[in-house]
């Protein structure tokens, strides 16, 4: 009772964080495999074969839910496997196709493939769906195989193994707007003002442990997404603090909001602005590139009313728009709204780091026929569709490994062979099967 106990209770911890990165493993189901059968009823004294094809396995998809903000489910389950196709039977039934199963994501999740970081997909769109590991072919049943002087093939196909491969799911929230910013600038403060987003605040450094999405709502017909980011500190792009892990947050971003806290006496601002510039350039230069438009917050402070004017007029010479405000009392906030609800109307179709990275074919080109010596007396037969024949035929059955022997004729593949000099009695390798050349 104790191991349960305590196993739900860190289920129930773990589901409250943020988690934006999973390592998972997904595997297809593998079809199902043919039959060997032959008709046998009565007052039919010549049955002929009568082998079903096995069912298709099971393919995994994964798929955009707009409710979900968080990787989690991954990171508790994750390995993913989708059920085996059924087997043929007799009298040419067909085994049952497995059903696919589908793993549910948040809304920007890239799907990288583990080995290269090669990006398969982004999921943005609501209800987007990536086929990510494609179920198995079943195999052909021996009905398949009578031929004019093969009328009774006592061979079937096996089913075809399905696709497995590990996987990264990185999640990029999906934002307009990113609010970053010194610890306790005041970000969580002014997203909890300007939007319906409730997050944790508090005076002391990193209240904010994770991002906080809220939609903002300019007038009937206009609004866009904010996400406040945890605050950055000097060093954050090598991992100091907790900026570095969500800095890739921002980076579908269109537009900064900077914020800065000019109430306070013993720190120059414009050194504040600048340390954060500076790690959104080292984490990635285009960051720093982006439009910003600069808060000066807590004017509901006398100090900050009194230095104002000058930090204003050294931003704007640097170029920024400046708009004093107070999270607090909402002075200067509605003013803040507009001008970035214009500033997004500029620069609203500028393609994002992620837009312009290319996906690649999950499967890629296939693998072509190719025939080569290995060794005296040994040649190795490769292509994609010979050896998916080939595993698919049982090498202890006769009459299958002859099938194959004519395949290879046909694919031109026994021509090959005799021209890099195969003598009689000569090994053939495909796919783990051996033949024996015969000129």
């Amino acid at each position: 009772m104790t191991d349960i106990v305590s196993k739900k209770s860190r289920v129930a911890r773990s589901s409250s964080r943020f988690i934006d990165q999973a390592r998972i493993f997904v595997k297809a189901g593998d079809g199902g495999d043919g039959a060997v059968s032959f008709r046998r009823e009565k007052f039919i004294p010549r049955g002929g074969p009568d082998g079903g094809d096995g069912g298709k396995g099971g393919s995994v998809l994964i798929k955009a839910e707009s409710g979900l903000r968080t990787l989690i489910e991954c990171v508790l389950s994750h390995h993913y496997d989708a059920p085996n196709g059924g087997r043929g039977g007799g009298n040419h039934r067909h085994g049952a196709n497995a059903k696919d199963i589908t793993i549910r994501v948040p809304e920007g999740t890239l799907v990288r493939r583990d080995e290269d970081d090669a990006l398969l997909a982004d999921i943005t769109s609501p209800d987007q769906a990536f086929l990510i590991a494609k179920g198995g072919k079943g195999g052909r049943g021996n009905a398949h195989f009578t031929t004019s002087v093969r009328q009774a093939p006592r061979f079937s196909e096996k089913g075809e193994a399905g696709e497995t491969l590990w996987i990264k799911l990185e999640l990029r929230l999906l934002a307009d707007v990113g609010i970053v910013g010194l610890p306790n600038a005041g970000k969580s403060t002014l997203i909890s003002r300007i939007s319906a987003a409730r997050p944790k605040i508090a005076a002391y450094p990193f209240t904010t442990l994770s991002p906080n999405l809220g939609v903002v709502r300019v007038d009937e017909t206009k609004s866009f997404v904010v996400a406040d980011m945890p605050g950055l500190i000097e060093g954050a792009h090598l991992g100091h603090g907790l900026g570095h892990d969500f800095l890739r947050h921002i980076e579908r971003t269109r537009l900064l909001v900077h914020v800065l806290d000019i109430s306070a006496e013993e720190r120059d601002p414009m050194d504040d602005f600048d340390i954060v510039n500076q790690e959104l350039r080292l984490h990635r230069d285009r960051l720093a590139k982006l439009p910003q438009l600069v808060a000066l917050n807590k004017m509901d402070l006398p100090d900050a009313k009194a230095r104002a004017p000058k930090i204003k007029a050294k931003l704007e010479k640097l170029g920024y728009e400046v708009v004093p405000i107070s999270a607090v009392t909402g002075e200067g906030v509605q003013s803040l709204i507009y001008a970035i609800a214009k500033g997004l109307e500029k620069v609203r179709e500028a393609p994002s780091p992620v837009d312009l990275e290319k996906t690649v074919d999950r499967v890629g080109p296939p693998k072509p026929l190719n025939v080569a010596q290995i060794e005296e007396g040994i040649f190795v037969v490769e292509g994609e569709k010979i050896e998916q024949e080939a595993k698919q035929l049982d090498p202890g059955n006769h009459e299958a490994m002859m099938h194959l022997r004519r395949r290879l004729g046909r694919m031109g593949a026994l021509r090959k062979l005799a021209a890099l000099g195969a003598r009689p009695g000569d090994k053939i390798l495909i796919a783990g099967r051996e033949l024996e050349y015969r000129g």
